[in-house]
């Protein structure tokens, strides 16, 4: 097995670093009868849109395994947790609030804590309840309000025992994947079948993401005044197919489309200049003083990164994602690139001067494991995490606040549209009798946060 290393001198070991894990609720918790169904329940039962055909009704059953699953997060030595709640497992569709699924959420906080771990709770993590999602979903500008209503009823029931608080998990996936592209759930709405509709759709979808989180940061703040409060957004380096003018100009426009059209209305209070060349009918209802409501302080920014995104022109002006080729991609199909995180985070650095505090809240990668004497060796994940973290470290030095890095993901799970296909944890699940076992990555990892705790140790105490 091969081992994490950071030089002793490295930022990353610094005590106020933060290292964690991440999971979110539908790809984890199962116990479907303790909530209501979610827009991923309603997709999932659907023919054709889950690679494998499988649902999110048991997963890894953690609401069933949550303290073993404790034990395993405080066994590798982080210092924190990130995990999403089920707003379906909080909030009837008749607007009470579900006693049983807080308290859920209530005692795994508590136990963490116990532990010695902090927690970084994300709001929203792409299930919308389907009694949302019936009067309108993300289209609907109610659900804005109703976001900041379920925000509250969370961050008053939790308060300052959580360290940080995220809003809303990457409002592109959200909306562009969701109800413009239509790969994720809700899928598009029936009756926009033209591409046009579909865009405008997308677009408002996002508008009413961001809304939601400008109008439940204040109240959370009332709530939680001792926590940290911020927003996770993903981030890709776009990069054109080609030298042609044509296609990196291309690359232009899918960089203000995909990262800068999530980012600027938090940190300026205005969508980037893109908006003004989309036809009229195309563009989002705005109401007046919205974007002054998105444009909230934010203690920090969650930063999800994969990988980057390579892109062509096409005849009417947009572009078109190339997808990557060769033998070294994950099974997702996605390319390696970790100097694209230096890349894009020095990028919008330079083009936004009060960019908050960071933490890197994903970054991990599905290969497809090999048992062997039953371990489960996946050097080519601990290779992925050694490169990426030199990349934090790059970004640190070159004037970038890092506060913290969050692998992807504690353990395997449902992987969305994908089912039960794809394998990002560090931690093995065995999706039939749903025991869990430590890979290699997991022991790396053990390793790199002892011997950081071996270089912490002395400092502390001079």
């Amino acid at each position: 097995m091969i081992k994490l290393q950071l030089d002793k001198h490295s930022p990353l070991y610094s005590p106020d670093f933060v290292f964690g894990v991440a999971t979110s609720s539908f790809q984890i918790e199962g116990d479907r009868h303790g909530r209501a169904d979610c827009i991923w329940d309603t997709f999932c039962a659907q023919e054709g849109k889950i690679h494998d055909g499988s649902n999110g009704d048991r997963a890894c059953e953690h609401v069933k395994h949550w303290q073993h699953d404790v034990d395993i997060i405080a066994s590798l030595g982080v210092d924190s947790y990130r995990l999403s709640v089920a707003w379906a497992r909080v909030i009837n569709a008749d607007g009470s609030v579900n006693q049983v699924g807080l308290h859920f959420y209530e005692r795994l906080v508590d136990a963490l804590t116990e532990r010695g771990i902090s927690t970084h709770i994300t709001l929203y993590h792409w299930d919308l309840p389907q009694y949302l999602e019936d009067q309108g979903g993300w289209l609907n500008r109610d659900t804005a309000y109703r976001f900041a209503e379920y925000a509250a009823v969370v961050v008053g029931a939790l308060g300052d025992k959580v360290a940080s608080y995220s809003t809303i998990n990457e409002p592109f996936c959200s909306a562009y994947l969701s109800y413009e592209a239509g790969i994720h759930a809700p899928g598009p709405n029936p009756v926009s079948h033209d591409s046009g509709n579909r865009r405008k759709n997308g677009r408002q979808a996002a508008h009413h993401l961001l809304l939601a989180h400008g109008l439940a940061l204040p109240r959370m703040r009332e709530l939680a005044p001792q926590a940290e409060h911020g927003i996770v957004l993903n981030f890709s380096p776009c990069h054109g197919a080609s030298d042609a003018a044509a296609d990196q100009a291309a690359a232009a426009t899918a960089h203000d489309y995909h990262n800068r059209w999530y980012l600027q209305p938090l940190l300026q209070g205005s969508y980037p200049d893109l908006l003004e060349r989309l036809a009229a009918d195309e563009r989002p209802h705005i109401e007046p003083g919205d974007l002054t409501l998105m444009c909230q302080p934010l203690d920090f920014l969650g930063v999800n990164y994969y990988t980057r995104t390579t892109f062509k022109a096409t005849a009417d002006g947009w572009f078109k994602d190339v997808p990557p080729r060769g033998d070294e991609l994950t099974t997702m199909g996605w390319e390696v690139y970790p100097q694209g995180l230096t890349e894009i985070l020095t990028k919008l650095k330079k083009s936004y001067p009060n960019l908050p505090p960071i933490y890197i809240t994903e970054n991990g990668v599905a290969y497809d494991d090999i048992v062997e004497n039953n371990h489960i060796h996946d050097n080519n994940r601990i290779d992925y995490f050694q490169q990426h973290l030199n990349a934090v470290e790059d970004c640190i030095t070159q004037g970038v606040e890092i506060k913290g890095y969050y692998i992807w993901s504690l353990m395997d799970n449902f992987e969305w549209a994908e089912g039960y296909t794809q394998r990002f944890g560090i931690v093995h699940i065995d999706f039939d009798s749903g025991e869990r076992q430590l890979k290699d990555s997991a022991k790396a990892w053990q390793q790199l946060l002892r011997s950081r705790q071996q270089v912490i140790a002395p400092a502390s105490s001079c």
